[in-house]
């Protein structure tokens, strides 16, 4: 499949699907989403595809936030329209993926671009990543997940610090704070990410998208994570990873998931 405003590249068991509009500083648009929202769920249906690497174009930027000129003059119902849409085509539909997803920060992740890398389940940054929700400089708020993920990510203080402020933060702050994993140069991101996937590629992969969907419902309103887990747990001893996962550790060798 052939996108306007994505590359996707597989390498392996690992897809790269690089965000490329590096003259808007990659920037989301309307286009964008939706394409992230293809590239997501094809990735996520390949067999093939173990692990998904989301990055930016260039060397400036993940993503520069969304694209402010599509709704500058929208009035409140679709302001309203505009959000749910967008949390529910790409950033809960990403948060609630079964395949991991990695997001490798490369420079600016403003507004909706960090609420994409938050979306994602694990995020690694180049030391010149900055990261922000600057939308309260623009008379309006994070409307892609941004006031409830940060808060979980960074607890509700420093949320409302960064929101209320619109200010940014570097690589190795975010991390302090508990934004992101990890932080090196961007010359080795790429290869962090990627050895970050290949770990995750040697496990059960039926496995890791209960493990996703047990974490997710601790933050779901009305959802007892507990029950959840058990019943998650539960699930997996009917499939074939467990035979094997536990078949190899009897006869002491290595588990062979991904066969």
């Amino acid at each position: 499949m052939s996108y306007e405003n994505l590359i996707v590249e597989q390498k392996g068991m690992t897809q790269v699907i690089t965000i490329n509009r590096p003259k808007q500083l990659n920037a989301l648009n309307k286009a964008t989403i939706q394409e992230l929202h293809e590239a997501l769920d094809a990735a996520d249906k390949d067999a093939q595809t173990g692990v998904i690497i989301l990055t930016g174009s260039g060397e400036k930027s993940f993503v520069a936030g969304a694209d402010i000129k599509e709704f500058a003059d929208f009035d409140p119902a679709q302001g309203k329209e505009l959000a749910a849409k967008g949390q529910e085509t790409l950033f809960t539909f990403l948060q609630n993926l079964s395949t991991p997803v990695i997001a490798a920060v490369n420079g600016f992740a403003l507004g909706g671009g960090l609420e994409l890398a938050m979306a994602a389940h694990i995020r690694v940054a180049s030391d010149n990543a900055r990261m922000g929700l600057p939308e309260v400089s623009l008379g309006v708020i994070p409307g892609y997940g941004g006031t409830q993920r940060l808060a979980q990510l960074v607890g509700r203080g420093k949320a409302m610090e960064m929101v209320m402020t619109a200010g940014m933060i570097g690589a190795e702050e975010a991390q302090s704070w508990g934004l992101v994993n990890h932080v090196t140069t961007q010359e080795e991101l790429m290869a962090l990410a990627e050895k970050i996937a290949g770990k995750i590629l040697n496990n059960s992969g039926n496995a890791i998208a209960a493990a996703i969907r047990a974490i997710n419902a601790n933050y779901e309103d009305g959802v007892d994570g507990y029950a959840k887990e058990v019943e998650e747990f539960g699930n997996c001893f009917g499939t074939p990873d467990f035979k094997e996962g536990t078949g190899a550790f009897v006869e002491k060798r290595k588990a062979n998931f991904r066969s």
